[in-house]
């Protein structure tokens, strides 16, 4: 992972760890092929994976980090905009999440 100027880049561990962090959301949200998902669901996701991380966020950067993932899972399909709040999830999870592999990605940020 990359740091920039020794702080913790939050967009470039999502980015980095975009299949664990969509593996941790499914754990707290009904997320599956079709599905829709909200915004709110999302940015609620992200404070509470970096919460987890031991790097938290305030409100504002999550909804800021919240839309830049949005879009970025938009332009490669992940994610079909429904409206202003919601977008169709356009992906299948191959397996649930494994425990080691969040633990392993949490003390890597140590």
């Amino acid at each position: 992972m990359k740091m920039r100027n020794s702080r913790f880049n939050h967009h470039q561990v999502l980015s980095d760890d975009k299949e664990i962090f969509l593996k941790y959301m499914k754990e707290k949200y009904p997320i599956f092929y079709n599905s829709n998902i909200f915004f709110r669901d999302i940015q609620f996701a992200i404070t509470s994976f970096f919460d987890l991380k031991e790097k938290p966020i305030d409100y504002g950067r999550a909804e800021q980090l919240t839309h830049n993932f949005i879009k970025q899972l938009e332009e490669t399909n992940e994610l079909q905009k429904v409206n202003n709040n919601a977008w169709r999830v356009n992906f299948k999870f191959k397996k649930p999440i494994d425990e080691t592999e969040l633990t392993e990605t949490i003390s890597e940020e140590g």
